[in-house]
């Protein structure tokens, strides 16, 4: 049986050299880290800039077994630079990390939030799985591209006619990997905050520390770490937009945004194959696209992997959550006249409460998002059809 682990708290910038080496070898040899998000220094940048940020140090019998970058909200505990760090987990030697459950109470928080946890974990009304897709390229791009044109043929002939339609309406296209060129930053953010208006969902972007940090992950003079900015352009007009996160042979597409102009040409889809291309050649061998959903990526990706979202509670505090959710879900179902409510519908208030519960750092701003994702729920439910017959079946979280 192991012994008891034991937590110090340091800044998030505060490794040693020997322990920098340590967290490397661990991430290095386990296929569990394979992202940028599990690099050091995206806790050392992050942690400069996300409000509440620290650095758990894990420590059993005098010894390190794990680090654990996270961010406080009052009594709760999130990974660092929530919302929009995809991956996360106790960086730990095989066989070491604790599992999710264990991490609240050693951390000393009521609660740890996680949207893609890589470690332990056991299914439970609040914590649920979920899968990210990845292309990986072990021959290079040649190779890649030949295999998945003769499995999806259909696919990338149209992909193909969309380029060449862009081209003869618009102008040649070319693709930059590594655009800093002036406004390119600001305009993708800018057409992020017009969607999350549209799709009234929280903008994550208005706290202002989240454009902050990916600015510094713009600015870090890794040449083999750090947010990259690829611009899809047409007649010298961007037409498309992307950031995305290397770290060594990984890279993560992250933040994308296209111009409605070119809509029609699917500009986002051209501009990852393009990415892609590109990186290969100067060595990158994966390709993270993120949460599965969009059909699109199954054309792209050629492996996937397990996480975890949702909350580790204690079980006092779990049920009281899960009834506040499905209480707020079903108070929407019933004003819209369906009368029933589905556990898609609560884990959807769960999400959205998580996405504030981040970003928003001030009681003010919390309750402002919180008013405007009732008022969006509420929306969303009432489209709900009042007859006909119920569902067979509640969808599963």
């Amino acid at each position: 049986m192991h012994r008891p682990i034991s937590v110090e708290f340091i800044g998030t910038d505060g490794l040693t050299v020997s322990e920098r080496a340590l967290w490397l070898g661990w991430t290095q040899d386990d296929p569990a880290y394979q992202s940028p998000f599990f690099h050091p220094d995206f806790t050392a940048v992050a942690g400069q800039i996300a409000p509440g940020s620290r650095l758990a140090v894990l420590h059993r019998a005098g010894e390190i077994v794990g680090f654990f970058p996270h961010q406080r909200r009052g009594r709760a505990a999130q990974p660092l630079a929530a919302p929009i760090n995809d991956y996360h987990g106790v960086i730990a030697g095989p066989g070491q990390a604790p599992a999710i459950d264990q991490m609240a109470a050693l951390l000393g928080a009521r609660s740890l939030t996680v949207t893609g946890w890589t470690g332990q974990a056991r299914p439970s009304q609040a914590l649920s799985q979920a899968r990210t897709l990845i292309a990986c390229l072990p021959e290079g791009w040649e190779a890649y591209t030949k295999a998945r044109r003769s499995e999806f043929g259909k696919f990338f002939k149209d992909k193909d006619r969309s380029r060449r339609a862009l081209e003869r309406d618009l102008g040649p296209v070319r693709v930059d990997v590594r655009t800093a060129g002036p406004g390119h930053f600001e305009r993708l953010i800018e057409l992020k905050q017009d969607q999350y208006r549209r799709s009234r969902r929280h903008d994550i972007f208005a706290c202002g520390w989240t454009v902050d940090l990916l600015r510094a992950l713009m600015a870090h003079p890794d040449p083999a770490f750090g947010v990259r900015l690829a611009v899809l352009f047409a007649d010298e007009r961007p037409m498309a937009y992307e950031l995305g996160l290397q770290g060594g042979d990984h890279y993560h597409f992250w933040i994308p945004a296209y111009e409605a102009e070119a809509a029609r040409y699917s500009p986002g889809m051209l501009l990852s194959m393009d990415t892609m291309q590109a990186c290969a050649a100067g060595g990158i061998r994966r390709f993270d696209f993120g949460f599965e959903g969009e059909a699109y990526k199954k054309y792209f990706c050629n492996e996937a992997r397990e996480v975890w979202e949702g909350a580790s509670l204690p079980a006092g505090l779990m049920q009281a959550v899960n009834a506040a959710a499905t209480l707020a879900g079903a108070h929407s179902a019933m004003e819209a006249g369906a009368g029933l409510v589905s556990a898609s519908l609560a884990q959807s208030v769960r999400r959205r409460w998580a996405v504030i519960d981040a970003c928003e750092t001030t009681a003010l701003g919390r309750i402002r998002a919180v008013t405007a994702a009732a008022s969006a729920m509420l929306g969303r439910t009432r489209s709900i059809p009042v007859a006909g017959p119920a569902p067979s079946a509640v969808p599963s979280t």
